[in-house]
């Protein structure tokens, strides 16, 4: 089959074989006959796709074995009045389970509500949206270490969550393989109808408050859809701004705030963990340079099949014919302007297959 179909961007060529793991057994049994070993004979040519809402495959597709995370299983363990531990497996939609907890009376995930994808992506990503990371909330992450050849688990400090990484990213950007399969994530969430303290602006304004302050959680969830849909965020079939890995780049974080413009958006830069801000850096928005280094939303390079899309400028998109190679010139068109005009190098966020900038 193509993996095309197994991703948001609906882009990817053939995969030699594709096994589809829909319990934690068919998952350990899979990696157990695809070692890692990494210069001990072991198997690096396997590639695990969950919500395929990360991933931009070359056209060549992948050439060994693909493994579709499809696990499922939800435990919620009450730890005191106030405050609970959700233990989820890797293959569970996202967006489902935010919408289960908030259901059950649990807050703490509505501002990360509409993202695509599976929950085992998230902590790889540290995957974060209007004001929130799902680093604040995670105590800690099971995995398979395919070096080892054990399940292990691991604790948000041995995690290291950054801005959009994680130790989980880092060591697969190192090594070029999967080390660590995400099993199951474990979240600790409060036992109220509250969100939490609302951190975005845009989204304090949709809701009419000051930042800092709170709102029913199942209200800021309904914001935040409309919000993300606004933006083609949201998955839609009919919509091609939403045939994409939503935010292609990642907010440029730099050491000298004074490179950039004095109208380039400024913000803080926090610890994910104790929410400190750290001294020396400073983030921007992506979004802004894009656009203010001359591609608006829409752009697209000539007649290209792939552009950037119509209603929001950090998210490169297949308008329904493109390949896999439309995108990539789309993107290093957007990256030279970029870093031109402002001198800042914009940074992908999808994980690239068989290709790169």
């Amino acid at each position: 089959m193509r993996l095309s179909e197994l991703t948001t961007f609906r882009l990817g060529g053939p995969a030699r074989a594709l096994t589809t793991a829909r319990t934690r057994e068919e998952l350990l049994d899979f990696c157990a006959r695809h070692p890692l070993g990494l210069g001990a004979g072991g198997d690096a040519d396997v590639l695990f796709i969950g919500g395929g809402s990360n991933l931009l495959i070359s056209d060549a597709g992948f050439d060994g074995d693909v493994c579709r995370v499809a696990t499922t299983g939800i435990d919620i363990a009450e730890t005191t009045a106030a405050e609970a531990l959700v233990t989820v497996e890797a293959g569970e939609n996202w967006d489902d389970v935010v919408s289960m907890t908030l259901s059950r009376g649990l807050s703490g995930l509505e501002a990360l509500s509409g993202i695509p994808g599976s929950v085992g992506a998230t902590p790889i990503q540290n995957v974060g949206a209007y004001g929130t990371e799902v680093g604040e909330l995670i105590t800690s992450v099971e995995v398979y270490d395919r070096i080892a050849g054990q399940v292990r688990r691991l604790s948000a400090a041995d995690l290291e969550f950054g801005y959009r990484t994680s130790m989980l990213k880092r060591t697969q950007q190192r090594s070029g393989a999967s080390a660590h399969l995400v099993l199951s994530v474990t979240f600790e969430l409060r036992r109220d109808t509250a969100s939490l303290p609302i951190r975005y602006s845009q989204l304090a304004s949709a809701l009419d408050l000051e930042v800092g302050q709170t709102a029913p959680a199942a209200l800021v969830r309904d914001t935040v859809l409309a919000l993300r849909r606004s933006k083609g965020m949201v998955l839609d079939e009919a919509d091609h701004d939403t045939w994409s890995a939503g935010s292609f780049f990642t907010n440029p974080i730099v050491t000298d705030a004074g490179m950039l413009p004095v109208e380039a958006p400024r913000y803080p830069v926090t610890d994910p963990l104790s929410g400190a801000t750290i001294e020396g850096l400073t983030k921007t928005s992506a979004a802004w340079l894009i656009e203010h280094a001359g591609f608006s939303k829409g752009y697209r390079l000539g007649a290209g099949r792939a552009s950037l899309s119509t209603k929001h400028t950090l998210a490169l998109t297949n308008r329904g014919e493109a390949s896999t190679e439309d995108v990539l010139a789309l993107a290093r068109a957007i990256v030279a302007g970029v870093e031109e005009r402002y001198g800042v190098t914009l940074e992908p966020e999808p994980t690239f297959i068989g290709c790169s900038l």
